[in-house]
């Protein structure tokens, strides 16, 4: 099948749909596998629910019917798709990356830019193979500016999805210590990030960046289409931060604005939703009501109160960037008593053990006064700091701590996805 006739199908259809639990009469369904799993065995209870056409790749799924489209590929299919929907619609795709704050950044980006625009931004964290074509797909004629939120944890990666979104503006948030593994070192860090530096240069596209960011300033050189934020460069869009105590506070152009973001690392990430806005002629007004509007959710740098204890509740993600990042705000904060809970990071390779030892060294020099590690990297470290409690899986921990009253004023709670930690709010 042509890809023309399959997207007038597409135009014709109610939307895509990869999971039969999310079926919406009219859409077309798309029959992915994955290493547990295998759509094309779900084609039937697609087309009972309601499915328009489906798309599989297992020809002994095939009903023999109109309702159902066979092809090589549905995976690469779907991307082509994606890639298609995106060359009609020819509008501005701002794509983001980096190790840390990619999500954020982009949230902050879309509530700018939809005070005067349509947008059309990832949802959540769909930010892989799969993610930026249903992305890309869910878009529509309305829609006057995508924002695409790609991650990676190799090489190549940020390429192919370049490849896939075709974007025409950039911006990576930073290069970090996350998923060590797959990249090899820091320097595969910035390789692999910095492929969408190479995309965007290739089509002669607009870049975002940190002017205060040495390897940033060092990848751009002397790229014209670039337009960078600083703190200190008066040729840049200029941003002064003021506070983080614990809200990020900054001034713009003489103008204040108080974020509902925790943490200093949220500065950069507010800067750049505002340089953006900025470049997209958004009044510095509404840029201040965006940024001011913007609540956090999802685990991330979320203030939670019960009764007379704070809790900043960051555990959607960490590495040995973002972790280290988020204890150096914490330990800036003003309290009578502060306690952290932080568990296993992940995808860090051989260095895993030293960087949870690291993590456990900087804790020893700081004024945090009770420590509570959990997983298995960081119950084999050798804890410096004073009240510090080891234990091996969240339950061994949840088990001790069940009959414990914390009486800390504020607490911070750290954490790879994986290890779930939000479930200690419940038990505090």
């Amino acid at each position: 099948m042509k890809l023309e006739t399959l997207y007038s199908y597409f135009l014709k259809s109610t939307g895509i749909s990869t999971d039969t639990r999310k079926i919406e009469k009219g859409c077309l369904f798309v029959a992915l596998r994955g290493d547990n799993f295998n759509g094309n065995t779900f084609t039937q209870q697609a087309l009972d629910k309601g499915a328009f056409k489906v798309i599989i790749d297992d020809i002994s799924q095939h009903k023999n019917t109109g309702e159902t489209i066979i092809c090589k590929n549905t995976l690469v299919l779907l991307q082509k798709l994606a890639t298609y929907h995106r060359q009609q619609l020819n509008i501005p795709i701002i794509a983001l990356t980096g190790s840390n704050g990619k999500t954020t950044t982009k949230e902050i980006i879309n509530t700018v830019l939809s005070k005067k625009f349509r947008t059309t931004a990832t949802l959540g964290n769909l930010n892989n193979h799969i993610g930026v074509p249903l992305t890309l797909l869910s878009m529509t004629k309305d829609t006057e500016i995508g924002i695409v939120e790609m991650g990676a944890n190799h090489t190549k990666e940020i390429e192919a999805l370049c490849e896939i979104a075709e974007p025409n503006f950039g911006y990576i948030t930073n290069f970090g210590k996350a998923h060590i593994e797959g990249f090899g070192s820091i320097q595969g860090v910035i390789q692999g990030k910095s492929e969408l530096y190479k995309y965007i240069t290739k089509e002669k596209g607009t870049l975002f960046f940190n002017a205060d960011d040495p390897i940033q300033n060092k990848l751009l050189g002397n790229y014209p289409a670039k337009v960078g934020f600083s703190q200190t460069k008066a040729n840049f869009y200029t941003l002064k931060k003021i506070d983080a105590n614990p809200y990020v506070a900054l001034q713009i152009a003489q103008t204040n604005i108080t974020s509902k973001l925790i943490g200093a690392y949220n500065f950069t990430n507010i800067c750049a939703g505002a340089l953006i806005g900025n470049f997209f002629d958004i009044p510095l007004k509404d840029i201040k009501q965006a940024i001011e509007q913007y609540l956090p959710t999802n685990n991330r740098s979320q203030l939670i109160t019960k009764g007379s204890t704070q809790i900043i509740l960051d555990a959607y993600n960490a590495n040995p960037t973002s972790m280290l990042a988020a204890l150096q705000h914490f330990n800036t904060i003003k309290a009578p008593s502060k306690m952290v809970f932080l568990g296993d990071m992940f995808e860090l390779g051989e260095t895993a053990q030293q960087e949870h030892q690291d993590i456990v060294d900087y804790l020893s020099n700081t004024n945090i006064d009770e420590v509570y590690l959990i997983g298995s990297y960081f119950s084999n470290t050798i804890p410096q700091a004073k009240n510090c409690h080891k234990y091996k899986t969240f339950e061994a921990f949840k088990s001790d701590f069940k009959n414990t009253t914390p009486k800390a004023s504020t607490i911070l709670i750290k954490a790879s996805r994986a290890m779930a930690l939000e479930r200690i709010v419940s038990l505090l």
